[in-house]
């Protein structure tokens, strides 16, 4: 009886790691093994990175509300519960675009809060 061996499966399987490791660095992308590890890692900090960039927008958002404000004598933390106070529901993401890009727009919510 012959020996039964899937390599059209087999063939196809190497295919698509070393077609997902295209560019990487020396051997990672053309020998099958190393390109495996190194795929699987590059998944994981795909997966992490998904969250952190969240993460690091909102600080970044945070920020640019925090020194937009401080021009108008107000830390963040008070500006923050103003708006809370006096119920303007607008997104951190929001207000920081208004502060960057829209400074009249900014300052007139400011003000609406003082």
């Amino acid at each position: 009886m012959p020996r039964s061996v899937n390599a059209v499966a087999s063939k196809q399987r190497r295919k698509k790691v070393l077609k997902q490791t295209k560019g990487y660095f020396g051997r990672r992308k053309n020998v099958y093994t190393v390109a495996v590890n190194a795929l699987e890692k590059g998944l994981q900090y795909a997966y992490r990175d998904r969250k952190n960039k969240k993460r690091n927008f909102r600080a970044l958002w945070i920020q640019r509300i925090n020194a937009a404000v401080r021009t108008y004598d107000m830390s963040y933390s008070e500006f923050m519960g103003k708006l809370k106070k006096n119920n303007i529901e607008l997104s951190r993401k929001t207000l920081a675009d208004l502060a960057m890009n829209h400074p009249q727009a900014f300052e007139a919510v400011v003000q609406k809060v003082k």
